[in-house]
């Protein structure tokens, strides 16, 4: 009879137990996905073509957010920023509260409505122009060859406007691989800022494709394509 009578309330701590490490490793998951993403790794997704072919619509990427703080920025790196101030429209307000929960714990890609996403052309101290004879960007005099950028049919200059810029310090110049339909630098040049975007913006550094499963690779930041540029920086 008493082993009869103590086994619910053996059975019944025993649930409590297993409820109560479930719910332990839940917390521990969501604050290590928490420390992940506002320390490491951020996912965003692509909204828009000013990167094609390199990243397209819908795409989902990894950002690695030591960069640049503690990784320092490279010619040819693909970069998320906010925006330095006119870049976007006035970003839509999230109603979904679970969706705001997830983004903030990483589980959902991040609402891409005040970030852009570029390649770096040009550090602080580059000097960056369009075009040489052939077409080609030069950096610091260099003449470089892109084999990421997408360019219209017939189409041979490397950017859709002239411009000769040196850029200033704390700042960067970026360009989408898409050259012809991206509001980058080359785009906002006329503006206050000239086109600029200050590192202090930076997110990170887009470093893998993660979604859809067919689109999965890493992303470089080409080394080879700017070496003698980078040589050549004085």
């Amino acid at each position: 009879m008493d082993v009869t009578e103590q086994a619910p309330a053996r059975s019944g701590r025993g649930a409590a137990r297993l409820f109560r490490d479930i719910l332990i490793i839940l917390a521990v998951a969501l604050l290590a996905s928490f420390l992940i993403k506002t320390f490491l790794v951020r996912s965003f997704f692509i909204p828009s073509g000013s990167m094609e072919n390199t990243l397209m619509v819908d795409d989902r990427i990894l950002v690695n957010q030591l960069a640049p703080d503690l990784v320092p920025l490279a010619n040819g790196d693909v970069v998320v920023f906010e925006d330095p101030g006119g870049w976007l429209p006035a970003p839509e307000v999230n109603t979904n509260p679970f969706e705001t929960v997830l983004s903030a714990i990483g589980l959902a890609a991040t609402d891409p409505n005040n970030h852009l996403i570029k390649r770096v052309i040009g550090l602080p101290g580059d000097v960056v122009a369009c075009c040489d004879p052939f077409g080609h960007l030069t950096v610091n005099g260099v003449p470089i060859e892109e084999p990421y950028i997408a360019l219209p049919t017939e189409t041979s200059a490397a950017a859709p406007a002239t411009f000769d810029v040196v850029v200033p310090e704390g700042m960067i110049w970026v360009m989408g691989d898409n050259r012809y339909n991206s509001k980058d630098s080359v785009y906002h040049r006329e503006e206050a800022a000239g086109g600029f975007v200050p590192v202090a913006n930076v997110v990170g550094t887009a470093f893998v494709i993660n979604w859809p499963t067919n689109r999965w690779t890493f992303l470089g930041n080409y080394p080879f394509v700017f070496r003698e540029a980078v040589a050549s920086a004085g």
